[in-house]
């Protein structure tokens, strides 16, 4: 999983806590993070249909639909795609010990064993909303942390 799913996640727990759009460049400084690798994330974001791009002078990004709405399986595939993590490439066909090709007509028990950590993991992230996250974070740090979080943006914006 790349790094840019961890900050994706966080832009949308942010964006659970303010009232008007969140310009990129300040979700970039208050995350330390570049504003050209964090606009990369909010780009796939956008694409994904899971936020969406306010234009003005006081535009920015919002969540496209309620925080309950949105998994954190939604951001992982908007980031790093929908594809598998694992990929078998049929390695017990190859070397001194090669299994023949005809051999091959069930995935393998490392195949097996991949494919269900998978489905397990992405059942796991499907069960997870932002709005799950963003209550998580309430109770880590107590219920003014993006309440906080949400007046910085009203005060510096």
């Amino acid at each position: 999983m790349s790094g840019g799913v961890e900050w994706a996640l966080h832009c949308c727990v942010v964006l659970t806590s303010v009232d008007e759009p969140a310009p990129a460049a300040r979700l970039a400084q208050l995350h330390d993070v570049s504003p050209s690798y964090l606009a990369k994330q909010l780009q796939a974001l956008s694409r994904a249909d899971l936020i969406r791009s306010v234009q003005g002078k006081a535009g920015g990004y919002v969540l496209t639909r309620p925080p309950s709405e949105i998994t954190v399986l939604d951001v992982v595939e908007a980031i790093d795609g929908p594809g598998p993590a694992f990929s078998c490439t049929e390695i017990r066909q190859r070397g001194p010990m090669a299994t023949p090709p005809e051999a091959c007509t069930a995935p393998c028990a490392i195949s097996r064993a991949m494919a269900n950590a998978e489905a397990q993991w992405r059942a796991a992230l499907r069960a997870v909303s932002i709005a799950d996250l963003a209550d998580d974070v309430r109770g880590d740090y107590g219920p003014g942390a993006l309440a906080g979080i949400g007046a910085w943006f009203k005060a510096e914006g």
